[in-house]
């Protein structure tokens, strides 16, 4: 709308539900699971199954949602796995976390090489505190996918993409849920 901040065009301007459904519809064909692979949505069933699951069955985790039925009954504060998002079955994301997945990804390097760093630290604090090689891999491997989805796709669908990220970043007032919400 022309304004500098967000925060001047969100103070009149809601996204509605009509909105928010046709950028879930652009962004169901795009989800992925853990692995980076594609969650395929063809049949006009599942993306109605998937607008009920958004609005019921899944909660916001760090990078995504979570389908986990213990977790998304106590709406995200139970999770089971001590959020481990990406090493679980449960969890999906799209292309509208690819920047905070990339923070994430930078987090990890970054705490790695600091923890390498430390020389204070007794062994087991070492252990405990260094991000594993495993869990670096899987965000990496998964930005990359996403990554090459989108590279593969038309301009007119890149921008079909972005429009819809859009409107989700400006339903969730300008967040996408990052680590620690």
């Amino acid at each position: 709308m022309g304004h500098e901040l967000l925060s001047s065009t969100q103070a009149y301007y809601q996204v509605g539900e009509k909105r928010r459904r046709a950028a879930v519809d652009r962004l169901a064909n795009h989800q992925f699971d853990r692995h980076g692979n594609r969650v395929w949505r063809e049949a006009q069933a599942l993306l109605d199954h998937e607008h009920t699951r958004h609005a019921l069955g899944q909660v916001s985790v760090p990078y995504g949602t979570c389908g986990e039925p213990s977790n998304v009954q106590a709406g995200g504060g139970a999770c089971p796995f001590r959020f481990r998002c990406v090493g679980c079955d449960h969890f999906r994301t799209d292309a509208s976390h690819l920047p905070e997945l990339k923070g994430y990804l930078h987090d990890l390097l970054r705490d790695r090489e600091r923890v390498l760093a430390g020389s204070n630290l007794e062994d087991w604090a070492r252990t405990e505190a260094l991000p594993s090689e495993a869990e670096i891999s899987r965000v990496k491997d998964l930005v990359r996918r996403v990554e090459e989805h989108l590279e593969q796709l038309t301009a007119a669908e890149q921008a079909d993409i972005a429009a819809a990220i859009s409107a989700v970043r400006r339903t969730c007032g300008g967040r996408i849920p990052g680590r620690g919400w």
